[in-house]
């Protein structure tokens, strides 16, 4: 298995939790963590006083661009978080990122809160980099709602995009966007390449295609998930 799907991508993640027991939060803080240091690589090896945006979505995806926040902020960058979905929508591992965040006093936007979406790509437009940590593997088909105005914003900032794990609006499987999906620079993706990734146009969203380790061992990871059909 050299690519995944999006029925794998869940079946790796069973895996490592019930097979190999790695609880979640410590699959997350590996994921958000080694996104944070391609971020850093990014930004010429030292982020200290960039500007950058993180821009998330209340579930998993959103979680890991809390952990990047958390990390580059520990570095010395001047990182602000904007929750494009409603606060109370946070659960699991990603609320407890998110409180750490304001526990560290990082400042944070509610946007589908105060009507800001609408004019997120002026405000991203000052950033040196923006963390598109919206929505993850598990969309499939056109997005709907305030995805829609986030992800054009993103794109109008006129900024260098990292998306973590996939760029929002990409399909996993066929790596075609039905609609808009957000234009990044480079991809961080968890585990494996994800199977549209090779698609001969998903390279326009992805930009360049990073593989980065959450802490397991990935050919074990990898054999039980094809064994279970995942």
């Amino acid at each position: 298995m050299t690519s995944l799907s999006r029925d794998d991508v869940r079946e790796v993640d069973r895996c490592a939790i019930e097979e190999l027991g790695i609880p979640g939060m410590i699959l997350m803080e590996n994921a958000g963590r080694n996104a944070a240091d391609a971020a850093a690589l990014f930004l010429d090896g030292d982020p200290d006083g960039k500007r950058v945006a993180i821009v998330a979505g209340p579930g998993n995806n959103g979680g890991d661009g809390f952990v990047v926040a958390r990390h580059l902020g520990n570095r010395g960058a001047a990182v602000e978080t904007f929750l494009v979905g409603p606060e109370e929508k946070l659960s699991g591992d990603a609320m407890t990122n998110y409180d750490a965040l304001i526990a560290l006093g990082q400042t944070i936007h509610l946007t589908a809160d105060d009507g800001a979406i609408e004019s997120l790509g002026n405000v991203l437009s000052g950033f040196d980099l923006v963390v598109d940590a919206v929505g993850g593997t598990g969309i499939s088909g056109a997005l709907r709602g305030d995805a829609v105005t986030v992800v054009k914003q993103i794109n109008a900032a006129g900024k260098p995009v990292l998306a973590i794990d996939i760029p929002t609006g990409l399909d996993c499987d066929s790596g075609q966007a039905e609609g808009l999906a957000v234009r990044a620079a480079l991809t961080v993706t968890f585990v494996a390449r994800k199977k549209g990734f090779d698609a001969p146009d998903a390279a326009t969203f992805t930009g360049h295609v990073t593989v980065a380790d959450i802490g397991i061992n990935r050919q074990q990871v990898l054999a039980a998930a094809n064994r279970t059909g995942g």
